[in-house]
C-alpha cells in the first residue's frame, strides 16, 4: 500500500478549514493523512481525533515563535504539504515564501497582491473603473458623517476582515456615528452603494495565473444571524448551488486585472463575493485569498474543489489542468448548522406545510 502524504492544515478551530479536512475525508481518497494547528487551546479541531492524525497548539502567525514551531512539526511529520487557511495565515506564509522561502510546499501567490486583494479599500481602488465595482467611499473612524458624498442607504464595513466586520445598513447620518462609535477597534470603513440583490459568491482556484477550476453558490440565509446588526455572519446556513459562468467571468477578469497590476500571477483559491444591485447586476463586494466554510456542501455536490486544490499540487501527472467549471442539478441547495454535517438536496423536496402537498 502506498504511503500517505501528510498534510499540514492550519487554523483547524474554524469552520473553513474543517470543512475542508471533510471534503477529502468524505471524497473515498485514501491518499492523505492530516497533521492539525491552531492558536487557540479552545479549538474544536484541535481535539477531533477522527480528522487528524496529530494536532498541535502553535504561537499566532505574528508571534516570532510561529516559524520556529510550525518548522519542527514540518520536520517531524515530514509534511510535504500545507493547507494554510485563516487569511492572516495565507499573508503571512505568503510573505515568508517572498523572503526566505518555507519550510514547505503551500499553494499561494506572492505577498504583495495577497496582502492587497484582501483589504477592500485597495481592491475598490484598483478596480475602480470596472463596471462590477459598486459607488464607495472610504473613510476613517470619527469621520463627520455629515461631509459623506454617498447617498443613503449604503452598505458600511471595515476595510479589513471579513465575517461580516462591521457591517450594516445604514440609513442616516445618526445611525452612521453611533455605528463608528459601536465599532471603536474599527479603524477604517468603506461605504458602498447599497445592492439589495441576491448575495453570490464564486470560488476559483488558479494556478500560474490561468483558472483552472470553478464553481457558484448563492448565500441566502446565515448560522445565527440574530446576534449579528446586519444579519450576516459569514457562515451560511442555507444556500443554492448555482450554474452562472457570468460570475466566474467576472471573477476572472477582477483576479487577473489585479494580479496584472502588481506584474504577479495567481496561485491558489481565491473566493469572490458578489451582490447583485436593483438591476440584477452582479457587483464585487470582496474578494478572500481562502476557500470558506461550505466548501464541503459543494464538495458533497460534485464540486470537490478541496480534492482538486491537494491533486492538481500532489498528483498532478493525474489531474487535468484544463478549465472546468462545476454545474449543478436546477435546485440543488444546502442546508447547514452548528455541529452538523451538511445536507444536500432539492429546493423542491423542502418540507412543506401545506396539507395539499401532504
Amino acid at each position: 500500500m502506498a504511503k500517505k502524504i501528510n498534510i499540514l492544515v492550519t487554523g483547524v478551530g474554524g469552520p473553513t478549514p474543517r470543512s475542508f479536512v471533510r471534503s477529502i475525508l468524505d471524497s473515498g481518497t485514501d491518499s492523505y493523512c492530516f497533521i492539525g494547528a491552531d492558536a487557540n487551546p479552545l479549538a474544536i479541531g484541535l481535539y477531533d481525533k477522527s480528522s487528524y492524525e496529530r494536532t498541535y497548539l502553535v504561537p499566532r502567525a505574528d508571534d516570532e515563535r510561529y516559524w520556529l514551531e510550525i518548522s519542527k512539526i514540518i520536520d517531524h511529520h515530514q509534511i510535504q504539504f500545507a493547507v494554510v487557511l485563516p487569511e492572516v495565515e495565507v499573508v503571512a506564509w505568503s510573505k515568508r515564501k517572498d523572503l526566505e522561502g518555507l519550510p514547505c510546499k503551500t499553494f499561494i501567490s506572492s505577498s504583495q497582491p495577497t496582502e492587497a486583494i484582501i483589504d477592500k479599500k485597495k481592491l475598490h481602488e484598483i478596480l475602480m473603473d470596472k463596471p462590477y465595482i459598486p459607488r464607495y467611499c472610504t473613510f476613517l473612524n470619527g469621520f463627520k458623517s455629515r461631509d459623506l458624498t454617498l447617498d443613503y442607504p449604503f452598505w458600511v464595513r471595515g476595510t479589513i476582515g471579513s465575517s461580516g466586520l462591521g457591517s450594516l445598513k445604514i440609513t442616516s447620518e445618526e445611525e452612521l456615528d453611533e455605528w463608528m462609535q459601536i465599532n471603536p477597534l474599527i479603524e477604517e470603513f468603506i461605504a458602498s452603494e447599497f445592492l439589495p440583490g441576491r448575495n453570490l459568491a464564486c470560488k476559483v482556484i488558479y494556478m500560474d495565473g490561468k483558472i483552472i477550476r470553478s464553481a457558484c453558490a448563492e448565500r441566502v440565509t446565515y448560522i445565527m444571524s440574530k446576534v449579528a446588526p446586519s444579519g450576516i455572519t459569514g457562515n451560511t446556513a442555507f444556500g443554492r448551488m448555482i450554474n452562472d459562468t457570468q460570475l466566474v467571468n467576472i471573477a476572472d477578469d477582477a483576479i487577473s486585472s489585479f494580479f496584472n497590476h502588481y506584474q504577479s500571477k495567481a496561485n491558489g483559491i481565491f473566493t469572490v463575493d458578489l451582490k447583485e444591485d436593483a438591476q440584477g447586476n452582479p457587483m464585487i463586494t470582496e474578494i478572500n485569498v481562502r476557500f470558506v466554510a461550505f466548501i464541503s456542501s459543494l464538495a458533497q455536490a460534485g464540486a470537490n474543489l478541496p480534492l482538486d486544490y491537494l491533486e492538481m499540487n500532489l498528483n498532478p501527472d493525474n489531474f487535468s489542468h484544463v478549465y472546468k467549471h462545476y454545474e449543478f442539478p436546477k435546485g440543488t441547495i444546502f442546508l447547514r448548522d452548528v455541529d452538523e454535517k451538511p445536507v444536500v438536496m432539492n429546493e423542491k423536496d423542502l418540507l412543506d406545510m401545506d396539507p395539499r402537498h401532504a
